[in-house]
């Protein structure tokens, strides 16, 4: 005949490991989980990325036409010095604001890649 005690410790560790096993696919579930919002999130935002260089790419090129047309089509020295600092101070103005948005949107891009990775790991660590 098997000990009662034996049988309870038996019983307990049994329990104490289906709770692990448990505890470990529901971490490998949300791991998962996790990892394929990510991946979508960041393939989202990377296109949005890519749109803004393409617009960013015209949008320079259609100021660069523009401005060799107006440095064309000017008659005197001064009037040339003129125009050539007008474009300047636009054209610095312009990379200004254009960083700006690409730095905003590649943090954007990185918020969204990791985010529901770094949701996952901190539910993991409340669990634990």
């Amino acid at each position: 005949m098997a000990n009662p005690a034996v049988e309870k410790i038996a019983k307990t560790n049994a329990d104490m490991l289906a709770k692990s096993g448990q505890a470990a696919e529901t971490m490998m579930k949300g791991g998962t989980e996790a990892l394929t919002e990510s991946g979508n999130a960041a393939r989202a935002a990377v296109q949005e990325l890519t749109k803004a260089y393409q617009e960013l790419a015209t949008k320079n090129a259609k100021n660069l036409t523009a401005a060799m047309q107006a440095l064309a089509a000017v008659k005197s020295p001064a009037e040339f010095i003129e125009l050539q600092q007008k474009l300047i101070k636009e054209g610095v103005e312009a990379a200004v604001n254009d960083s700006r948005h690409i730095a905003q949107l590649t943090t954007a891009v990185f918020t969204a890649a990791f985010e529901p990775v770094k949701k996952q790991i901190e539910a993991v660590q409340k669990a634990v």
